[in-house]
């Protein structure tokens, strides 16, 4: 039986998962996109974020334009929500 105090996160996600994605999220804002590494980086450093977020914004892939956080989030190999049709 789950504990139903217990928050639920979406198939295909974890918990930390969609907390790793908030803090990118957070340190990124809505403004930014579409958006390519240098220009995230650049965003997040602007915003004070942590080591964590900039050093996982550093490790994607250089010349590629991101329109989302999930988009960071799958070149990042974070679990994202999976799509519902």
């Amino acid at each position: 039986m789950t504990d139903p105090h217990q928050p639920a996160t979406a198939p295909g996600t974890s918990p930390g998962d969609v907390e790793h994605r908030a803090a990118l999220a957070e340190a990124l804002g809505k403004e930014v996109w579409p958006a390519d590494r240098d220009t995230l980086v650049a965003k997040a450093q602007e915003a004070n974020a942590p080591d964590r977020v900039l050093s996982d914004l550093r490790r994607l892939p250089s010349g590629q334009q991101f329109d989302n956080v999930q988009d960071v989030a799958r070149a990042l190999g974070i679990g994202t929500e999976q799509q519902r049709f």
